[in-house]
């Protein structure tokens, strides 16, 4: 078996350099494919150049999805696999998946109709998190206070298409001006930041300007992590969650998490974590 670990990428951030340079360091021969750039035939006796196992970190969602259902249907082993990619890419079906699995999460709700959203939170009353079931960095999430933000809101996303139609709410739960990430690989929560929002602003998302610190990896939010990450079928998983009166509830689960930030403010070494799982999967 091919022992190349073969990174699948669209674009090149501090993450996948990292990662490159974890991989250089342990002496792991690496092959970085640029997923804008591949032709592969969907016959089964035609191979794409790749054998054995790779790392999936495009960014776009579904250049990474349908990437990965193409190499895992040539008997290609990708982290993470499609069953996860498709429901952790989608907050709808990712809010499905762990009620069922009865992991704590904000009470959530759907409907279909932007116009009848506005009948819907009139019943359910404000505030309520308004988010697109696809996205990350946190785009086009409103907190919706009153039914004239929500209005104006709906409205915009309207335009947007499709995607936008599904309107996804959550309830906007009584925290901390802050959220925490934690990072799984393997069996292992191997460390986690709180995300603190920046001044005037309610989303703790870092690539909008929110600040990191380490959190302490408590018996509470390992065994949580742990069974987030077991119900999804999960290699490598960031998780989102909340500090509530009543516990830890998870609001969302990451299958391309970065950690450019988490590195820095934790000194733990996640992409050479990830080369030596990796490693390990070649290995049996």
């Amino acid at each position: 078996m091919d022992n190349i670990l073969y990174i699948l990428y669209d674009r090149i951030r501090w993450d996948e350099k990292a990662i490159i340079k974890a991989a250089q360091r342990k002496n792991v021969p690496v092959k970085q494919i640029d997923l804008k750039r591949v032709l592969w035939s969907l016959q089964p006796e035609n191979d794409t150049g790749i054998a054995g196992f790779a790392l999936q970190r495009a960014v776009s969602y579904f250049r990474g999805l349908f990437s990965t259902a193409v190499l895992e249907k040539k008997g290609i082993r990708v982290v993470n696999n499609f069953e996860v990619s498709l429901i952790t890419g989608n907050k709808l079906l990712t809010s499905l998946f762990l009620t069922e699995h009865k992991i704590p999460m904000p009470s959530t709700f759907v409907t279909f109709d932007l116009k009848y959203a506005l009948d819907a939170l009139d019943k359910l009353g404000y505030p309520q998190v308004l988010k697109p079931i696809y996205g990350s960095w946190g785009r086009f999430v409103a907190l919706l206070k009153d039914r004239e933000t929500a209005s104006t809101i709906l409205d915009l996303f309207e335009d947007r298409g499709p995607l936008y139609k599904t309107v996804y709410l959550q309830e906007a739960v009584d925290r901390p001006n802050r959220d925490i990430r934690s990072f799984v690989i393997g069996d292992e929560v191997v460390t986690a930041i709180y995300r603190y929002a920046p001044p005037g602003d309610w989303k703790t998302n870092t690539a909008r300007g929110g600040r990191a610190e380490k959190c302490p990896l408590t018996d509470e939010l390992v065994d949580l992590s742990l069974k987030v990450a077991e119900v999804l079928g999960a290699d490598i998983l960031g998780i989102d969650l909340m500090e509530t009166k009543d516990g830890l509830v998870v609001h969302e689960a990451n299958h391309n998490t970065e950690f450019h930030t988490t590195v820095p403010t934790t000194g733990v070494d996640i992409p050479g974590l990830i080369v030596d799982y990796m490693v390990n999967l070649m290995k049996r």
